[in-house]
């Protein structure tokens, strides 16, 4: 950046370390179509293969081992959501403060522009009475 002021969301990123970002990673992808699809891929996959296999069978119907695997992957998918959603929380009140921070400036510089305009339409009202007294003594 030209002026090497960062905006609040480049100050925040900047500020997570390796876990953060790694989480933040692992929720956005856990929680997308793609994810959702490429597991159902999987699931249908393991599925077709113990009911057709023709050597045996490594994971027989009530597939026991695939509600392992799906047990053990939400034991560390919560978790890291949840973490994903502090941060998100922590994201939401820097922002807000941003905002808020941004209306105070604003607040400031319209007073500031009232305050000018108000001593404009003064000083005009001055002048124009100023020429009427002109023009009375004529």
């Amino acid at each position: 950046m030209a002026n090497n002021k960062k905006n609040w969301y480049q100050r925040h990123i900047d500020s997570m370390n390796f876990g953060q970002r790694l989480a933040d990673s692992v929720a956005a992808g856990m929680g997308s179509w793609r994810f959702i699809i490429i597991q159902t891929i999987i699931v249908a996959l393991w599925m077709a293969l113990n009911v057709v296999a023709f050597v045996g069978h490594w994971d027989p119907y009530p597939y026991i081992l695939l509600n392992l695997l799906f047990s053990t992957q939400a034991a560390y998918a919560a978790p890291i959501i949840m973490m994903a959603q502090n941060r998100q929380n922590e994201r939401d009140r820097a922002q807000a403060n941003e905002d808020f921070r941004t209306n105070v400036e604003a607040k400031k510089e319209i007073e500031e522009l009232q305050l000018r305009l108000n001593a404009i339409e003064v000083d005009k009202l001055d002048k124009i009475l100023a020429l009427l007294e002109k023009i009375d003594k004529k």
